[in-house]
Order: structure tokens, then sequence, then C-alpha cells
């Protein structure tokens, strides 16, 4: 009989593992603190991550192990956006300078599927795999914007709309009428609303009937995102790669 009960000792290997990505490498005791857990339980369920390579032990403190970007390989190569869009942004951060990433949508968060940054790019909280709220970034919106509208309802009332800075919008009605722009435009933009300092631009990706598959953006610091290049010239080269990359995906 299938049953809806979490599996507690699942449960606890995952927050171990989720708690061992913030880390290098990390011993037992700070581990077991950070995730208010016995020692003892943090330590068994190490050994057994560890005994199927799934973590490595160094002098008694554990990092994450390769094996699990196996699993993540394989996840990300379910999205054929990915494989699609991938050159066409690292060419985007080199001609910009700046970072260009895409995101896809999974359980109401987003989550990087690659980024690329340019000379000039500044180094940031993101990477691969980092999951981060759809309302406070322009690729989220650009998301949330192209999703049915029912679907972003349920994913605002799942996820609520936490203040990431001061200029994350946490009113929903104040974000449907931004997601309604985002919409009519085809480009979302943040003006350090997920990080203060950063401006970022973005658009959706979507399938030949019009299925959003994830989203692309440019983004930078606030002193170089700004004027035209914000309003005018990023979104531009926006529009140009979403037209190539639909085309790309619509005849691979």
């Amino acid at each position: 009989m299938g049953s809806n009960v979490p599996v507690n000792a699942v449960e606890t290997t995952l927050r171990i593992a989720e708690a061992l990505q913030e880390h290098e490498c990390v011993g037992v005791t700070k581990l077991a603190d950070e995730i208010d857990l016995p020692q003892s339980t943090v330590f068994n369920h190490l050994k057994t991550l560890e005994q199927n390579e799934y973590v490595v032990n160094e002098g008694g403190s554990y990092r994450l192990g390769c094996r699990f970007l196996k699993l993540g390989a394989k996840a990300r190569s379910y999205h054929d956006v990915h494989e699609v869009a991938r050159p066409k942004i690292n060419r985007l951060a080199k001609d910009t300078g700046e970072i260009s990433a895409l995101l896809v949508e999974e359980h109401g968060l987003g989550v990087f599927l690659h980024r690329a940054e340019g000379e000039q790019a500044v180094h940031i909280d993101s990477y691969i795999s980092q999951r981060i709220s759809l309302h406070g970034a322009a690729l989220g919106k650009a998301i949330l914007a192209s999703l049915p509208r029912e679907r972003a309802v349920d994913i605002v009332e799942r996820r609520g709309l936490p203040a990431l800075t001061e200029n994350t919008i946490t009113d929903r009605d104040e974000l449907f009428d931004e997601l309604d722009r985002v919409a009519e435009r085809g480009i979302a933009f943040d003006d350090q609303e997920r990080l203060n300092g950063l401006r970022s631009v973005a658009t959706p990706i979507t399938d030949g009937d019009g299925t959003i598959l994830g989203a692309v953006s440019i983004a930078g610091p606030t002193n170089r995102i700004q004027n035209d290049r914000f309003r005018e010239t990023f979104p531009s080269k926006l529009s140009d790669i979403k037209n190539v990359i639909e085309l790309d995906l619509a005849y691979s």
C-alpha cells in the first residue's frame, strides 16, 4: 500500500547532505549542532554515506563526494533546454562581460542549471544547482509570468514572498501586476530585488506550445547595468538569444 508518511531516516540523511553543501569540510560536532541532531545520529548517517561513497572523510571531517555529481548531471539531462542554451549563455557572458544564467522551476523554486561569467563579472552567491525564490529575481519573474496563473498563485501561496532585500516585491497584488507587465513585454527586470547592488534582465524560454522551459538572464552590478544598457541593450540581446534557443529546440 502507498503511504504519505515521511521516512524519518531518509529525511535525516537529506538534512545532513543539504547541510554539508554549505561547507567545504565539516566535523560531526559542528554539523550536529547546526541541524540540531544528536552527534551519534549524525555520525551513523555520515558513516553510511561514506560507505556508499557519497561523502568523503578527511581526518574526521566530512565533505560531499563526487558521486552526488553523477546524480545532479543526470537530473540536469532531463532538461533539453540546458544542452541547447548552454553555449549561447557562455557566448552571452563573453560578449557582455557580465553573468549569464539559465534557471528552471522545480517545486515552486528556481534552480540554476547553468551560469557563465564574463571578464568583468562580479562574484556573487549563485552557483549551479542553487535554489532561489522566484519572485525576487528577473529569472524567476520571467518564469512565473509564463506559467498558467493558477500555477503561479499556487507557488506564491506555498513559498510566500519573503523580503530578500528592501527592494523585493512582497505584496501579492503588486507582484501579479508586475507579472502581467513581464508577460506583455517578454522581459523581466530585477533592480536589486534579490541581491543588493545587482541588477538583472531575463527572458522566458518556451517550447512550440508555449510551455515554459526556463529563463535566461544577464546580471551585473548597478554601476554598470543602468540606463539604456539595463532597459534596452540587454533586453534586445536576450530577445535575440531567446529566438535562437527556441528555434534550435524546435528543430533539434
